[in-house]
C-alpha cells in the first residue's frame, strides 16, 4: 500500500526545488506540462498547463457544415475516434428528427465497443508500461492493430476514422469485415486472458498501483468526473444505462466499480469493460436485424454514384451536400455518449443555417484533468506519472 505523506506547510527549514514534468516529457504522454514543488521525491504542489495544442474545433465548426464537422471530433480522443465520430452524428439525429433503422444502430454499437476496447487496451497496457511490465505492453498491442484492420475494412481508416454518417452508415459492413470481426472475437478473449493473469496479481504491479492517486466518490463527483474514473472510485454511472442510445438498451450487460478510486482500481475496471464490451459485441452480431444501413435522408445521405450521374434529383442532393448548402433546423440539443474516458458530450445550437450556431463539446479529459494536481500531492514523483497514465490524460481532447 503506497502511503501519501501528510503535507502540512512549507517549512523554511527545509529547501524545496522546481521540476518541469512535461510539456514534451514522454512519460507524461501528451504534451502538457505540471510544474511540480518537490521536496525529494515527493510532490509538495503540482501547476498544470494546458493548450499546447489547442485547435479552435468549436470555432472551426462555426464555419463547417455539419457532415464535415466529423473530421473534428475524431481528432479529440483519437485512441476511440469511432465513438466521437457516432456521438456527433447522433446529436445531428436529434436535431433534425432523424430515427436510424435498428441495423444501423446495431453495426454502430458494434464500431463503438470496438472503439472502447481499443482505448482501453491503450491505456492498461501503458499502465503496465510505467511500472515496467514491458512483456504485457508488446503482447497485448498488437490487439489495437486487429481492431484498426477491422476499422479499415469497413471505412478505409484506422485511426482518424470519419466513419459513419449522419443517419446511419456509409456503408454496410463487407463479408470480408465479418470474417475479420469473427476472427478477432475468437482471438481477442484469449489475449485479454492471458494479460489479465500476468498484470492482475502481479506483486509489483499491486504494489506500485494499490494505493497510488486515490480519489473518494464525493470529491471525484465534485470534480465532474465520469466515465471509468468515477466507476473505480465506486460510483456505477454509465450514459450507456443511465440515458441509453443506439439501442444500448437492448443489450445485457454489467457496470465494472472499483472501491478506493486508485491507479489500480482505475486498471482493473478497464481490464472488466473490456471483456463487457466483447460480450455486447457478441449479442450484436447474434441478435443483428435486417433491413437498411441507413436513414432515408437525402439531405445528408449522399446518393449512389450511378443516380448521380443519371438522375437530377440525386445530382440535386449531392451538390448540395458536397457544397454544404443544406439547412437544418432551429433547435438547441445535447446529446451524450460513453467516450472511452466518460461522458463525451455535444451541445449544439442551430439558428437554422447551414453551420452550427455554437458548438460546444464535453470532452471527459478537460473536466476530469483537474482534479489531477490534488491527487498526487504528497504522493512520491513516480507516482504521478501513473496516477497520469490510469487516468487515461488524451491531449486531443484535453485541449480540442
Amino acid at each position: 500500500m503506497i502511503e501519501k505523506h501528510n503535507i502540512k506547510t512549507d517549512s523554511p527549514e527545509k529547501e524545496y526545488s522546481t521540476l518541469n514534468l512535461g510539456p514534451t516529457h514522454p512519460a507524461t504522454h501528451g504534451i502538457f506540462q505540471n510544474i511540480l514543488k518537490m521536496d525529494g521525491e515527493i510532490v509538495m504542489h503540482a501547476e498544470p498547463t494546458i493548450g499546447y495544442i489547442h485547435r479552435a474545433f468549436e470555432k472551426i465548426a462555426e464555419h463547417r457544415p455539419y457532415y464535415q464537422i466529423t473530421t473534428l471530433t475524431d481528432r479529440m480522443n483519437y485512441c476511440s475516434s469511432p465513438i466521437n465520430n457516432l456521438g456527433w452524428h447522433m446529436t445531428v439525429e436529434k436535431l433534425i428528427g432523424c430515427e436510424v433503422p435498428k441495423r444501423a444502430q446495431y453495426l454502430r454499437v458494434i464500431i463503438m465497443e470496438l472503439a472502447r476496447i481499443s482505448d482501453h487496451v491503450i491505456c492498461d497496457t501503458i499502465i503496465g508500461q510505467d511500472t515496467g511490465a514491458t512483456t504485457g505492453f508488446l503482447y497485448f498491442f498488437q490487439m489495437r492493430e486487429k481492431i484498426y484492420e477491422i476499422y479499415e475494412e469497413i471505412c478505409g481508416a484506422r485511426l482518424t476514422t470519419n466513419i459513419g454518417r449522419i443517419g446511419g452508415l456509409e456503408r454496410d459492413f463487407t463479408p470480408k469485415a465479418w470474417q475479420k470481426l469473427e476472427a478477432f472475437m475468437v482471438e481477442f478473449p484469449k489475449y485479454l486472458k492471458e494479460f489479465q493473469s500476468l498484470i492482475e496479481r502481479n506483486r509489483i504491479f499491486m504494489d506500485r498501483t494499490i494505493g497510488c492517486g486515490p480519489i473518494t466518490i464525493e470529491k471525484a463527483l465534485s470534480y465532474g468526473f465520469t466515465g471509468p474514473n468515477l466507476r473505480a472510485a465506486g460510483l456505477d454511472y454509465d450514459v450507456r444505462v443511465a440515458n441509453p442510445y443506439s439501442s444500448y438498451e437492448d443489450f445485457d450487460f454489467k457496470i465494472p466499480v472499483g472501491k478506493s478510486g486508485d491507479t489500480y482500481d482505475r486498471f482493473m475496471v478497464r481490464l472488466q469493460e473490456m471483456w463487457e464490451s466483447v460480450s455486447i459485441i457478441r449479442q450484436a452480431i447474434d441478435k443483428m436485424p435486417e433491413g437498411p444501413f441507413h436513414a432515408d435522408v437525402p439531405d445528408f445521405y449522399l446518393p449512389e454514384k450511378q443516380d448521380v450521374y443519371s438522375k437530377m434529383e440525386a445530382l440535386i442532393y449531392h451538390f448540395k451536400i458536397v457544397m454544404g448548402e443544406t439547412d437544418v433546423p432551429k433547435g438547441e440539443v445535447y446529446h451524450a455518449v460513453e467516450g472511452g474516458n466518460g461522458e463525451l458530450g455535444f451541445y449544439l445550437i442551430s439558428d437554422g443555417g447551414r453551420a452550427p450556431f455554437r458548438l460546444h463539446f464535453r470532452r471527459p479529459c478537460f473536466v476530469y484533468y483537474q482534479a489531477y494536481p490534488e491527487m498526487i500531492v504528497g504522493g512520491l514523483l513516480s507516482d504521478a506519472i501513473l496516477t497520469m497514465s490510469s487516468m487515461n490524460v488524451i491531449a486531443g481532447e484535453l485541449d480540442a
